[in-house]
C-alpha cells in the first residue's frame, strides 16, 4: 500500500509539473512570438523608410544626369573647329627646288543657339626665312535675323568674286596655287572691316544670293622713281586686306548678287565703289607724303559655275579702278588700273579618285613686270573628299627677267578638317 501511494504522489506531482511548465512554456512562447511581431514591424517600416530615402537621391540623380545629357543633347552654346592645311614641294625655273611647310589655318566656329555665331580663322606659313608669319584671315560675329538674312560685322573675306570668299582654301582650290591677280597687289580685293548684310531667297523659283557691305576704304602703295634729277610718283599698288582702321575716313560700299536658274549653275555680278588714299611709299620714306588726296575706287566683277556629272566649269573676272589725283599732294599722280580674269575647268574620272584639272589666267596690272599670262595644267588624287595630292605645273609667260615669266612646278597635299 505504500508503495502504491508513492507511485500516485510522485505521479502527480510529475503532471502537476510538466503542465506548469507547459503553461509557463506557452507563456513565453507567445510572449516571443508577439516580440518578434512587433520587431518585424519595426523592421518593415525602417525598411520602407529607407526605400524612400533611396529613391528621392536616385531620383535627384536621374534628374542631374537627364539635365547633364540634355545640356549636350541640345546645348545653348555649340563648339566647333575646322580649317585646313597643306605642305608641298615648289621648283622654279631660275631657283632650286624646295620644300614648304605651306599653310595651317584653323578656323574656330562657336554659336548661342540659332542666333549669333562668331567665326574666326587665323592663318599661319613659314616663310622662306624660317620665320612664321601668323595672321588674322577673318573674324566675324554673325547674326542670324531670319532664314534669308543674316548680318555680319568684323573682319570678312570679300565678297567680290567667288574665289577670295569660297575657293581660296588649298583643300578647295583644284590648283595648287592661286589664279595670278588674286592675292597680294592684285586686282581682286582680299577681305574687309565692317558690315555685310548676306543670305538668299528664290524668285519666281530660282535661288538668289547676295552679300552687301560698307567696310573702312583700301589704302594705295605708291612708287618713287627719280629721273633727270626730278622725282616722280606713280601707284604701285592696292592694298585690300582689310584694314582697323580707316585713315582716310571714307568708306566703300559693295556686294555681289547671284542667281542659280537651275541645278549646277550659278552666275554672279560684283561691284564696289568709294575712296582710297596714297598711305605709304614702295621700298622709299613714306613720311614725305602729305596732302594726298582721296582718290575714286571701283572694282567691277563677274563669275560663273557650271557642274555636269563629274565635269566643271568656272570662271572669273575682276577689274580695279582707282582715280587721278591731280592735287597737290606730294604723291600726285595719274590714277592706275588693275584687271584679271581665268576660266578653269576640272573632269573626275569615273569609278577612280583621279580629276584633271586646267586653267588659264590673264593679268594685267600698270607694271609691265607684274603682267602674266599664265596655262596651268594638273592632275588630282582624292584620298579622301577631304584630303588631295596634287601636281601642278605652270608655263608662265611674262617680262622677261622676272618671276612672271619663269614656269613652276609644284606638288601639294592638302587637308581640309
Amino acid at each position: 500500500m505504500k508503495i502504491k501511494k508513492l507511485v500516485q504522489v510522485i505521479t502527480c506531482g510529475t503532471l502537476a509539473t510538466v503542465s506548469a511548465m507547459t503553461i509557463a512554456a506557452d507563456t513565453s512562447v507567445e510572449a516571443l512570438s508577439q516580440r518578434l511581431e512587433m520587431m518585424q514591424k519595426e523592421m518593415n517600416e525602417l525598411k520602407r523608410q529607407l526605400q524612400q530615402s533611396a529613391s528621392k537621391e536616385e531620383v535627384q540623380a536621374v534628374r542631374q544626369e537627364v539635365a547633364v545629357a540634355s545640356e549636350w543633347r541640345q546645348p545653348d552654346t555649340l563648339i566647333h573647329m575646322a580649317g585646313y592645311a597643306d605642305v608641298g614641294y615648289t621648283d622654279t625655273e631660275s631657283k632650286d627646288g624646295s620644300f614648304n611647310a605651306g599653310t595651317f589655318a584653323p578656323i574656330f566656329h562657336y554659336q548661342y543657339r540659332d542666333l549669333v555665331m562668331l567665326e574666326s580663322e587665323l592663318e599661319m606659313k613659314v616663310g622662306e626665312d624660317g620665320e612664321t608669319d601668323i595672321a588674322l584671315e577673318y573674324l566675324t560675329i554673325d547674326w542670324f535675323m531670319n532664314d534669308y538674312m543674316t548680318l555680319v560685322g568684323g573682319k570678312f573675306l570679300s565678297p567680290i568674286g567667288q574665289f577670295r570668299q569660297n575657293l581660296h582654301p588649298s583643300w578647295i582650290n583644284k590648283m595648287a596655287s592661286a589664279p595670278p591677280g588674286f592675292g597680294h597687289d592684285g586686282a581682286a580685293p582680299v577681305s574687309d572691316v565692317g558690315f555685310q548684310l548676306r543670305g538668299g531667297f528664290p524668285i519666281a523659283g530660282i535661288r538668289t544670293s547676295y552679300a552687301f557691305y560698307v567696310s573702312n576704304g583700301p589704302e594705295l602703295k605708291a612708287e618713287m622713281e627719280e629721273e633727270d634729277g626730278e622725282i616722280e610718283f606713280e601707284l604701285d599698288g592696292v592694298e585690300a586686306e582689310g584694314f582697323g582702321a580707316d585713315r582716310d575716313g571714307e568708306k566703300t560700299y559693295g556686294g555681289r548678287i547671284g542667281i542659280i536658274p537651275f541645278a549646277g549653275l550659278e552666275l554672279g555680278l560684283s561691284a564696289a565703289s568709294g575712296k582710297a588714299t596714297v598711305t605709304s611709299v614702295e621700298d622709299g620714306d613714306s613720311t614725305l607724303l602729305a596732302n594726298e588726296a582721296a582718290r575714286d575706287y571701283d572694282v567691277f566683277g563677274a563669275d560663273f559655275y557650271w557642274q555636269w556629272k563629274t565635269f566643271n566649269l568656272r570662271g572669273e573676272y575682276v577689274k580695279t579702278e582707282i582715280g587721278d589725283d591731280n592735287g597737290s599732294g606730294t604723291a600726285a599722280s595719274k590714277g592706275a588700273e588693275w584687271e584679271t580674269w581665268y576660266t578653269q575647268a576640272g573632269y573626275r574620272i569615273p569609278n577612280t579618285n583621279w580629276e584633271l584639272v586646267t586653267r588659264y589666267t590673264d593679268f594685267d596690272s600698270p607694271h609691265n613686270s607684274n603682267d602674266q599670262q599664265q596655262w596651268g595644267l594638273g592632275i588630282n588624287y582624292l584620298f579622301a573628299s577631304s584630303v588631295m595630292g596634287k601636281l601642278s605645273y605652270e608655263f608662265n609667260d611674262g617680262l622677261s627677267g622676272t618671276s612672271a615669266n619663269e614656269d613652276r612646278l609644284l606638288l601639294q597635299l592638302s587637308y581640309g578638317f
